[in-house]
């Protein structure tokens, strides 16, 4: 399997007046043309992790690593200009909620030609053309109708099709979707996700996917990694979850309710000072 991305000893720290955060602590894997699912709680470093190899971490935050390598690119010693013209075009982030990403006053259409033709050189015509194909391609009915609208006239997981249209358009070859549906119901999540799972198929893409979902992301990536306080605390097989050795990994399965089976009060998972050393 060709391998995308080496990620090797992923740091990110941010100063502060009472000292320094590590946000990310020693991060370290391979992705290649799969799906990867990054799994934790919330503050454990997920979105963090994802944003450190888009390049997208604010410019006071540290990021340091021994190898942070996309298909042959160095992503620490690369300028900024050359970060730039790889994002949208090579590596994608789909970010967690639409009308957070979205612009309000610009259409979609704009919104979505706009990251074509800042990678391509095309006209207004065949960009239009090619906008209203990726949105027929994520399953929204009617394109030509949704192309004129603006992100508040469209409902949630509408508008996270949109972004998947938006951050797929160019072709990239690595796609991060960071908790993308986490803000869907439960119907419009497994939409979105068999459009996902078609289109990283047909691509041959490789596919990072953040959730705090266990049960999700089992059935839908091919390997996971755990994560807990910066730090990943076990790699394994999605297929094997339920097989799990870390405590961590075995109190997040023990906290998720059983369908048949009288669970009242949830166990509440019991952190050891261990796990984050």
């Amino acid at each position: 399997m060709t391998t995308l991305l080496t990620v090797d000893n992923l740091r990110v720290r941010y100063p502060t007046r009472t000292g320094v955060i590590e946000a990310v602590r020693g991060v370290s894997f391979t992705l290649g043309r799969e799906r990867l699912g990054i799994v934790g709680e919330s503050g454990s470093g997920k979105s963090q992790t994802g944003r450190a190899i888009m390049g997208l971490t604010p410019p006071h935050a540290l990021v340091s690593a021994d190898t942070l390598n996309f298909s042959g690119i160095d992503l620490l010693s690369i300028s900024a200009k050359q970060r730039r013209s790889l994002r949208g075009k090579r590596i994608a982030m789909v970010l967690q909620d639409p009308k957070y990403s979205l612009d309000p006053v610009m259409t979609i259409g704009k919104q979505i030609t706009e990251t074509l033709r800042t990678h391509e050189t095309i006209s207004k015509g065949e960009a239009r053309d090619r906008a209203l194909a990726m949105l027929e391609a994520v399953q929204i009915r009617d394109p030509g109708r949704v192309y004129d609208l603006h992100p508040h006239e469209v409902s949630g997981g509408m508008g996270q099709r949109v972004m998947i249209a938006m951050m797929l358009i160019a072709g990239p070859e690595l796609l991060i979707a960071d908790e993308p549906t986490s803000a869907l119901d439960v119907t419009v999540q497994l939409d979105v996700l068999k459009i996902m799972d078609k289109l990283v198929s047909e691509r041959g893409m490789g596919l990072i996917f953040v959730s705090h979902d266990l049960r999700l992301v089992s059935s839908f990536c091919d390997r996971v990694l755990v994560m807990y306080a910066g730090k990943v605390v076990e790699e394994l097989k999605a297929s094997e979850l339920t097989n799990a050795q870390h405590p961590y990994t075995r109190g997040l399965l023990n906290c998720m309710p059983v369908i048949g089976e009288s669970r009242h009060p949830l166990p509440v998972l019991d952190r050891k000072p261990e796990w984050a050393a």
